[in-house]
């Protein structure tokens, strides 16, 4: 399930993208359906050899649309020159690193002017509850080391160079989903309950009108938070919008 909306971020075919911190691969799957040129990051080689093998299964079945290479590596560090990429994606990954402001200019350093970037982050309110819930949440291995909130982490952007332009929300349902992982145990992953839900959330993904009701449900609780942005371009730049105010689905959220 992506979290970022590719109705936003408005990919074209052929664009270079930069998946940095993919995971497993769920955003560049959709990018390679895309038609886009595809470079999938990440640290995690476990995660990279799952993201490969999907990969290779969508090629088989006539999937694979763009081109991709994936590479392990660190985004303090890219291997890529100044302006490689039209469009860069770091989705659930700042959270996670220690030295977030070095990794959003490193990644801005490798976005072209007037290129895209689309950042999540966990919201600050489903991450407090979950530390409640458990005291593990914030102390698992490579787990999240800090809590965003929303004029952090776009102070963090905007300080970058970027020009925010939307704010969007995702993954309600997956909210409850982290309340009962908190409630059963992180380390259970074969708890009956959190299991019978995680078979929810794959018929989310099929359904029409449930994703249509997790729509209207990102109004009030959802997962994570998406701030969509702009590298300035010399001269203009496609979006007039700063960091003061944002369009979020029809209405203005203030920062």
């Amino acid at each position: 399930m992506l979290t970022v909306d590719f109705k936003t971020f408005e990919l074209q075919a052929g664009e270079w993208v930069l998946d940095a911190g993919c995971g497993e691969g769920r955003h560049t799957f959709a990018l390679c359906r895309e038609g886009c040129r595809v470079f999938a990051l990440d640290m995690d080689h476990t995660s990279l050899r799952k993201t490969q093998y999907v990969l290779r299964e969508m090629t088989r079945q006539g999937e694979h649309q763009g081109p991709v290479l994936i590479l392990r590596g660190d985004t303090l560090r890219l291997p890529f020159r100044d302006g490689a990429f039209d469009k860069v994606i770091c989705a659930e990954v700042l959270e996670h690193i220690p030295r977030d402001g070095e990794t959003v200019r490193e990644l801005v350093r490798v976005l072209r002017p007037g290129g895209e970037m689309a950042v999540t982050v966990p919201t600050s309110f489903t991450e407090r509850v979950y530390g409640r819930l458990s005291w593990r949440y914030f102390r698992t291995p490579g787990g999240h080391i800090r809590i965003y909130g929303a004029k952090e982490v776009c102070n963090l952007l905007t300080g970058a160079g970027l020009r925010i332009y939307r704010i969007g929300y995702a993954h309600a349902f997956h909210s409850l989903y982290w309340v009962l992982r908190c409630l059963c145990g992180l380390d259970r992953e074969d708890a009956s309950l959190p299991r019978l839900y995680h078979r929810f959330l794959h018929r989310v993904v099929l359904d029409p009108r449930l994703k249509r009701w997790e729509h209207t449900c990102n109004y009030f609780f959802p997962k994570s938070m998406v701030i969509y942005t702009q590298k300035p371009a010399a001269g203009r730049t496609r979006f007039a919008l700063g960091h003061a105010a944002v369009v979020q689905d029809g209405g203005q959220c203030r920062l």
